[in-house]
């Protein structure tokens, strides 16, 4: 009985195309990300709910979010605080999803405010009403997965963000968002 095993040829266009691969890879994942950003667009009343003797206001909170990275990613549900006046006003619901890679997005989380919680601020919230322009604060942090193949990158995401809005028309006046991101092994 013969060995009917023929030798395999070596080839250097699979060698080039497999080290050209694992480089890339390997880049992609000990580069440093870019941190991702993220913008309020507007906020609108959707309901009130009487939580006698407050009411409490259901919103949705309208986020242009942008991924300035060369991998899509995979990220977590989590909660955003809204402040107002270093007191937790109220939350923001955001749902787990991916991000395409060099995309933008525009997200739209149900947010309810606590009208206990802002009466418990009368007087700064009706010198705010005033002066049409109140300071609202947000802190979120999520987790999330960078996929290359099988080769993964985890992270967090911290996003700290300012935003001043008048009070009456729900308008955003101005804002500044600052985004950190870590890195992990997987």
């Amino acid at each position: 009985m013969g060995n009917n095993h023929r030798p395999r040829r070596w080839s250097w266009t699979s060698a080039i195309i497999g080290a050209a691969t694992t480089a890339a890879a390997a880049a992609i994942l000990i580069a440093k990300p870019k941190d991702p950003t993220f913008s309020l667009i507007s906020i609108n009343l959707t309901k009130l709910h009487l939580n006698f003797p407050f009411l409490d206001a259901d919103l949705i909170l309208t986020v242009h979010s942008t991924n300035p990275n060369i991998v899509s990613v995979r990220y977590s549900s989590t909660t955003m605080s809204i402040l107002y006046d270093d007191s937790l006003l109220g939350s923001a619901i955001i749902d787990a999803g991916e991000h395409a890679a060099r995309s933008c997005r525009v997200l739209r989380l149900p947010a309810t405010v606590k009208g206990m919680e802002l009466a418990s601020k009368g007087k700064r919230f009706l010198e705010d009403l005033g002066k049409r322009e109140m300071e609202l604060g947000t802190e979120i942090e999520f987790d999330g997965v960078a996929r290359v193949g099988w080769w993964g990158r985890r992270f967090r995401v911290k996003v700290d963000s300012r935003v001043v809005v008048d009070p009456v028309l729900l308008d955003v006046i101005e804002q500044e968002n600052r985004s950190k991101i870590e890195l992990f092994n997987v």
